[in-house]
């Protein structure tokens, strides 16, 4: 019997090392992996850099809370506001803290400067979206799975259909704060919206006095071949979080990124974090942006992205998947109904067959719903092997 509470579902694997894209298990079998921590292993397994950049760490200071300054702080705070084209970051440490900051941030600024009456703030979010699992975040979540059981739900959400700007404007009124949304949704199957959104959500934002959230949380720091997802549409947030690669699959760190003027409404006592901006972790972090600031992690995101998109494309000319889409090395697949399942657990989701099929000829994927598997590959992926792992996708597809 195991003492491990029982919220995941994971992949019948238990891995004991890694490095770079690949993982090994206890008994030495070799994974290619195409999940990348859900994009917190952006750089892949133990990069020396990072590794190097921490062991520095540990022998001199790891935490001091935010009772006192450290030496690293400033600096971390200064690359990662000129990394993002920012003014403002503050500090938390997973990605759920960095949207529940940002949510408040938006109120406070709400009530403090655009004069919305105290309580009614209310906040216009997409269907399909995934911010974490906080009861305050699941309490606009679409997923039945992720919200229910989980009331009394915390009211001031607009809940609109993902991508459809003119529906984002509908929801806008005197009592609206900030629009939150995915630049790409990652949890939904990497759906991107349609060309023209996220320029016209920032005009919309801009003529109603209403604050544009991105949560960049697993789209940002490299992922679509960009610095920032929204880069891709010439698009800039009022406030961006940023976590998962943050931290470079070392140490959980998150971040709130912005503007002086919104960020300036939080003051000392009403909020804050114990282990934000610690030691380690900004350590850590200054060697991920060191990697992000030669611009080469996003180039690499985007060659190889054209790789993982041709081989998808191709497999769906070929009637092995229903649909791809995404961007960078980031993608979402629609599985067929009828896709393999040796192997798999009675009833298992045609998705999560798959993922238990490509298990079986040495690549770690996991499905995001039912039928949509999402794939991730770390930035560092080599191209031959990221087609060898394309080529078991095709063939676990193929073996029906």
């Amino acid at each position: 019997m195991s003492h491990l509470a029982h919220n995941y579902d994971p992949l019948p694997v238990d891995l004991a090392r890694a490095d770079g894209a690949w993982a090994w298990d206890a008994d030495g079998n070799r994974y290619l992996d195409l999940l990348a921590g859900y994009s917190a292993l952006n750089f892949g397994h133990r990069h020396p850099a990072l590794v190097a950049a921490a062991h520095r760490q540990l022998d001199t200071l790891t935490l001091t809370s935010r009772a006192f300054r450290h030496v690293l702080l400033e600096p971390w705070a200064d690359r990662l506001a000129a990394l993002t084209g920012t003014s403002t970051v503050l500090p938390m440490n997973t990605g759920a803290e960095a949207v529940e900051t940002a949510i408040k941030t938006a109120r406070k600024w709400g009530y403090d400067v655009k004069g919305v009456p105290e309580g009614l703030a209310t906040i216009v979010v997409g269907a399909g979206n995934f911010h974490g699992r906080t009861t305050t975040i699941v309490s606009f979540s679409t997923d039945d799975d992720a919200r229910r059981g989980f009331g009394p739900y915390t009211p001031g959400f607009r809940v609109v259909p993902y991508g459809d700007a003119a529906a984002v404007e509908d929801a806008i009124d005197e009592t609206t704060v900030a629009v939150l949304l995915e630049p790409i949704q990652g949890e939904q199957g990497v759906v991107v919206p349609p060309e023209g959104f996220w320029p016209r959500v920032r005009a919309v934002c801009d003529a109603h006095d209403v604050l544009l959230v991105a949560d960049e949380i697993q789209s940002g720091l490299g992922r679509t071949g960009t610095t920032l997802a929204l880069d891709l549409w010439g698009v800039r947030a009022d406030l961006t979080t940023l976590g998962k690669a943050l931290g470079g699959g070392i140490v959980p760190i998150s971040a709130v990124v912005g503007r002086d003027d919104v960020l300036g409404v939080l003051t000392p006592g009403t909020h804050g974090s114990t282990f934000g901006g610690n030691p380690l972790a900004c350590a850590v972090s200054l060697a991920v942006l060191d990697l992000l600031e030669t611009g080469e992690y996003q180039e690499r995101a985007k060659t190889l992205g054209a790789v993982l998109h041709d081989e998808l494309r191709s497999m769906v000319a070929d009637g092995l998947l229903e649909a791809s889409r995404g961007v960078g090395l980031w993608a979402g697949l629609d599985v067929p109904l009828d896709a393999p399942d040796d192997g798999a657990a009675t009833g298992a989701s045609p998705g999560r067959a798959l993922c238990e099929a490509l298990l079986a000829r040495g690549v770690l994927a996991k499905e995001a719903h039912g039928r949509t598997v999402r794939l991730a590959p770390p930035l560092v992926v080599e191209e031959d092997d990221l087609l060898w792992g394309l080529t078991q996708l095709r063939e676990a597809l193929a073996a029906k």
